[in-house]
C-alpha cells in the first residue's frame, strides 16, 4: 500500500514529541488527518474520520489510549491502533494486548521501527517493539494466552477477589452459590498456572493490577 493512502491520526500530549513524530510521518509520505493533544480530541477525530492507523500516546489527559481504544472500537472497526510509550514494563504490554492493541511502540523507537509496525499491523499482525527482549515478548504472549482462557464470569471473580471480597461476598453479589464461586476460583488457579493457595488469586491480581483493571 502506498504511504500516501495510509491515513493516520496522531495523539500525544507532549508538544515536542507530537510535532517531531508528525514531521517524521509527513516526511515519510503518510497522510495525517489530525494531530491532537488529548484523549478526548483523539476519540472525536477517530469517530469522525476513521483513519487506517491511530498512533496514540498511552498517557494523555482526559482519556488515556486504552480508554480511547475501548470507546472507539465499535465506530472504527477497521482502524489499527498503535500505542506509544516510555513504559517497558510487562504489565503495560499485557494490558495493551488484552484490550486489542495492534502495535506497541516505545517513544525511543525510530522511523524505521514505526514504518515496520504500521506495515505489520495493516497486514493484521500484532507488532511489539524490537526494543523488548525476546524473553519478555514470549513471557507476555504466554501470560496473555492464559488470561484469554478465563471466562467472563471468572474475570469478574478475579476483579472482585482483587478488591478483597470473600467467596461468600462474591456469591451474594453474583447471585450464585458459594460452592460455585469456589469452583470458579479453582478453575482460575488452574488456567493461570498458579499454585494452590488460599490467597494466590489475590496475590496474582495485585502483581498484575494493570491487567486486572482491564478485565
Amino acid at each position: 500500500m502506498l504511504k500516501e493512502n495510509i491515513t493516520i491520526i496522531l495523539a500525544d500530549d507532549h508538544p515536542i514529541m507530537r510535532n517531531g513524530t508528525l514531521k517524521l510521518l509527513q516526511k515519510e509520505g503518510y497522510t495525517i488527518l489530525a494531530s491532537v493533544e488529548d484523549g478526548a480530541k483523539a476519540l472525536t477525530q477517530l469517530v469522525e474520520k476513521r483513519p487506517k492507523i491511530a498512533l496514540l500516546d498511552i498517557e494523555m489527559p482526559l482519556l488515556n489510549a486504552f480508554e480511547v481504544i475501548k470507546k472507539a472500537r465499535e465506530s472504527c472497526p477497521n482502524t489499527k491502533f498503535i500505542t506509544m510509550t516510555y513504559h517497558k514494563s510487562k504489565g503495560y504490554l499485557l494490558q495493551a494486548i488484552s484490550i486489542g492493541v495492534n502495535g506497541y511502540l516505545l517513544k525511543e523507537d525510530g522511523i524505521p521501527e514505526i514504518n515496520n509496525c504500521i506495515s505489520q499491523v495493516l497486514e493484521d499482525h500484532i507488532y511489539i517493539s524490537t526494543s523488548f527482549s525476546e524473553t519478555i515478548i514470549k513471557s507476555v504472549e504466554q501470560e496473555f494466552k492464559k488470561i484469554k482462557l478465563l471466562t467472563p464470569t471468572e474475570r469478574v471473580v478475579v476483579r472482585l477477589v482483587s478488591k478483597g471480597k470473600s467467596s461468600q461476598e462474591i456469591s451474594v453479589q453474583l447471585s450464585m452459590a458459594t460452592r460455585t464461586v469456589e469452583k470458579h476460583r479453582s478453575n482460575i488457579i488452574s488456567k493461570l498456572g498458579l499454585q494452590q493457595d488460599a490467597n494466590i488469586i489475590a496475590k496474582w491480581a495485585n502483581e498484575h493490577k494493570i491487567i486486572v483493571d482491564s478485565l
